[in-house]
């Protein structure tokens, strides 16, 4: 396949834009990663995604396709050489779908919050980002049946999706000064966060942690309107 035929639209800090990297690596796709500025929107991008202007976005051959778990199944249905990323039971590929919407619309949405948070809403958005991590903790034991990843023996939908997340999951232990993936808690999730960022699909796209709090000052800094922090 040309080289120039896939393309994602992303930026690197973004653990959307991480989900169909990874899926592409799994795969052994080769393409062209399209890097946007933060805090302005790429014409292609404009032109690309039009209903929500975000990225990510898969640019197959002239088609874009948009939302990063959309583009994960588009994928894993499309090269079909490759390992499979969803499970072949419908039952398994039904419950992965089900945590995986989890993990977007309320793990993360709570861990968003602890950014800004103080007092009260603080300890009530770190509750429910430890109990979140509880359920992902037992839903591992039973999606991975004993094995080494959710998806078995290989890296599956539901490990992109909550993986995607493990830097900003760091960022926020250290800018909050606690522990959220515990040895003594989440034990199954511990190790499965060791494997998964060291498999070679994720390596080259995990970012670095403090590369990453650095961003995430900045990022705070110009949503208050102030000066970025200097190094």
């Amino acid at each position: 396949m040309v080289k120039n035929d896939v393309k994602v639209l992303g930026a690197w800090p973004s653990p959307y834009v991480m989900r169909p990297r990874i899926a592409l690596n799994i795969k052994s796709v080769n393409y062209e990663f399209l890097e946007e500025t933060f805090g302005s929107k790429s014409e292609l991008l404009l032109q690309s995604n039009p209903v929500h202007k975000k990225i990510p976005v898969l640019i197959h051959g002239d088609k874009p396709i948009c939302e990063s778990m959309i583009i994960v199944e588009y994928i894993d249905e499309v090269w079909t050489s490759g390992p499979s990323i969803l499970p072949s039971d419908p039952y398994d590929r039904a419950i992965q779908r089900f945590w995986a919407a989890y993990v977007d619309e309320k793990w993360f949405a709570a861990m968003k919050g602890l950014r800004s948070a103080q007092g009260e809403e603080r300890k009530a958005f770190l509750d429910q980002v430890t109990e979140g991590l509880a359920l992902l903790e037992e839903a591992f034991g039973k999606c991975s049946k004993g094995k080494a990843f959710f998806g078995g023996d290989r890296i599956g939908l539901l490990d992109i999706a909550f993986g995607s997340f493990l830097g900003w999951l760091k960022v926020t232990e250290k800018l909050n000064g606690v522990k959220l993936l515990d040895e003594a808690k989440t034990p199954g999730l511990v190790k499965w966060a060791e494997r998964f960022c060291a498999d070679a699909a994720v390596k080259s796209v995990m970012p670095e942690t403090e590369k990453l709090l650095e961003f995430s000052k900045v990022l705070a800094a110009k949503m208050k309107g102030a000066p970025p922090p200097k190094n």
